[in-house]
Order: structure tokens, then sequence, then C-alpha cells
């Protein structure tokens, strides 16, 4: 009876955090929302887990996950804005639980591109929908956005 409850909350103790860095600096964020391996039951979403980060354009962005992410099936889902200020959306290929990937390094396909929001998504588990096709459940996601507040210094 207790176990419902937990899992209600938003600061469950045993959620897991995700950390990214950039151009020397780093934020560990808790998710934005969690739930169970089978994503049957979920914590409430909590939009104020997201973090902030300064993530200058031309600087890869790295971020390291722990094992309850890494044994799952996961993916990076990123916005960013083009040299020419177009907003544009774009995701890693999915990590396979099976290998265990612990960290990914983004980068963007253009040069002068500005990150805006990355957020990493673990699969939870697979359904059929009423069509019959396969549709994945995302059962965590965590989320960075760029704080802006840093440009890289050229020597």
């Amino acid at each position: 009876m207790l176990a419902p409850l937990l899992l209600a909350g938003c600061s469950v103790p045993d959620e897991p955090g995700v950390t990214f860095y950039s151009h020397g600096e780093s934020v560990r964020v808790p998710p934005v929302q969690y739930c169970e391996r089978l994503a049957r039951q979920c914590g409430e979403p909590a939009p104020e887990a997201a973090g902030e980060l300064p993530m200058p354009a031309g600087y890869p962005l790295q971020i390291s996950v722990p094992d309850e992410v890494a044994s799952a099936p996961w993916q990076v889902v990123f916005t960013y804005l083009s040299d020419s200020g177009e907003r544009l959306r774009g995701r890693s290929g999915v990590m396979s639980g099976e290998d265990e990937q612990h960290a990914y390094t983004l980068q963007l396909p253009e040069d002068g591109a500005r990150l805006d929001q990355v957020e990493v998504q673990r699969y939870g588990t697979v359904s059929v929908n009423q069509t019959g096709q396969l549709q994945f459940v995302i059962g965590g996601t965590w989320v960075v956005g760029n704080s802006r507040e840093q440009e890289p210094v050229t020597s």
C-alpha cells in the first residue's frame, strides 16, 4: 500500500538522475517523468525538475546515464536553432539496453547551430495500439534547456 503513495510523489528517492555536460559545466537532473520498468505506474509529472545548462554554439553536449537508464532502450531527442534562427528537431538512434551504453555525445549537424532543449527518453515497454501497430511507451524523461548565460571564450 505504501509503494503507490511513493510513486505518486514528485521526488521518489530511487529515481535516477542524468548528467549533462557542456563547455566545462555540468548539471545532474532528476526525471521530469518516471515510471516503473513496465510503465504501468508512474509518478506525477514534475516539469520543475528540468535543468538548465549553458550550451554554447559549436560545442558538443555529453550525456551520462545511470544503470537504470542504460539497461533499457533509450534515446536523445533535441531541438536546436540553426545559424539562420530556424527551429529544428533531431533525435539520436536508440541505444539498446543490451549494450548498456552509459554515455552519448550530441554534436549538432551544422556549424553555428545552438541547442535549445535536450531530452533523454528511456523506453518503458512496447504495446500494440488499436490498429495493431507497435507503440513504444516512454518510461522516463530527463530534460535540460539551454540557459544561454555563457558564450564560449575565444583565444
